[in-house]
């Protein structure tokens, strides 16, 4: 996508109807071009002076807010209320050099029913990870009625070999040879430590309009012990060792898949073969790619998002054990209790104690 050609396709494309799921893309070459990209949509109200691009539309209301901390290393946020259903589409332009790497995270909260008729809410979070390379199509969705915050801490290729630090010559031979192969992401569930305060303290460094010398030397380095806590975690979890380079369509199909699993929380798994069948894969190849991309397999995925789920309705509703088995696709209660202890080691009566 040519940038002199990007408000011809905006035109076309912003909030385009994808299957009830509604377009937001934007160019991810580099930082200055994605805000670039981002400030050029008809809904954007871009101030240059507050680093904030804000918006207010049927389909959601937010700020993006960026800042370059040095030459090299920028760090993005944005804070959003979902509307409708939105899907976020990476793209690039091909006239562009494309070297930068994007570190996201995002925490956000959204609404789980309690039962079949919506009249009872419990308001969870969801944190994920995910990095990816140049010239990845990453496709992201939003789903309505979710609101919260994604960050993208973003780094060049000479950056990365200046100040990434490894443990030994194993470690730094494996990470750059990944870093240095083909387009592709992984993404990771609910492992940034403390992420809804992380997410608090970085949105709040960003709102600062003029921030002096100091804090942006505490913000970089901030910044540069995220980073190398990711690698060291992908290096540990072996994510990098067994990942597998994938052709651009596949994550699409992944992420069609990851979408299936999350809508049928409150069911059983609803197996492969059907997934497979609902993205148009062979089951063997959407196997493959999804453990490439998440770390698990679909049935495992599905178990930890339940999981993750179960524990913030013990944390946050005053749902009967029995109820939430039940809800996150349990037939009987032991069963349940048995998976949430081996995952928490803790009993569910121990997170209510």
């Amino acid at each position: 996508m040519p940038l002199e050609r990007w408000s011809t396709y905006i035109k076309k494309n912003l909030f385009y109807n994808h299957g009830g799921f509604f377009e937001l893309p934007y160019l991810s070459n580099n930082p200055s071009l994605m805000v670039e990209s981002v400030a050029k949509l008809s809904v954007s109200n871009h101030q240059p002076l507050e680093q904030a691009i804000y918006s207010d539309t049927a389909f959601t209301t937010g700020a993006m807010r960026y800042h370059k901390i040095e030459e090299g290393l920028w760090l993005l946020g944005s804070s959003l209320d979902v509307k409708k259903n939105i899907i976020s589409t990476a793209l690039y332009d091909k006239g562009t050099a494309s070297d930068y790497y994007f570190l996201s995270f995002a925490v956000f909260e959204y609404k789980f029913p309690l039962d079949d008729h919506r009249k009872e809410l419990a308001t969870l979070l969801s944190t994920t990870c995910t990095f990816y390379k140049p010239e990845t199509a990453v496709t992201t969705f939003f789903y309505e009625g979710t609101r919260g915050r994604f960050f993208n801490i973003v780094f060049d290729k000479a950056w990365t070999e200046k100040n990434l630090a490894f443990d030994s010559p194993f470690e730094e031979k494996e990470i750059k040879e990944y870093l240095n192969n083909e387009p592709g992401f992984i993404n990771w569930i609910d492992i940034v430590p403390d992420a809804p305060a992380l997410s608090d303290d970085l949105w709040s460094k960003l709102e600062i309009k003029d921030e002096g010398l100091e804090n942006t030397d505490a913000l970089r380095t901030q910044l540069q012990q995220i980073i190398a806590g990711f690698f060291k975690h992908a290096y540990t979890d072996k994510r990098i060792k067994n990942h597998v380079a994938l052709h651009n369509p596949d994550y699409g199909n992944v992420a069609a898949a990851e979408r299936l699993i999350l809508t049928n929380l409150n069911a059983p798994f609803i197996g492969v073969e059907n997934i497979a069948r609902a993205v148009n894969l062979s089951s063997t190849k959407l196997k493959t790619i999804f453990k490439s991309v998440f770390g698990f397999s679909m049935l495992q995925y599905h178990k930890e998002k339940n999981m993750l789920l179960a524990m913030q309705l013990l944390k946050c509703s005053n749902m009967q054990v029995k109820n939430i088995a039940s809800l996150t696709g349990y037939s009987s209660s032991s069963k349940f209790t048995a998976t949430f202890k081996k995952r928490f080691n803790l009993l569910p009566t121990d997170i209510r104690s």
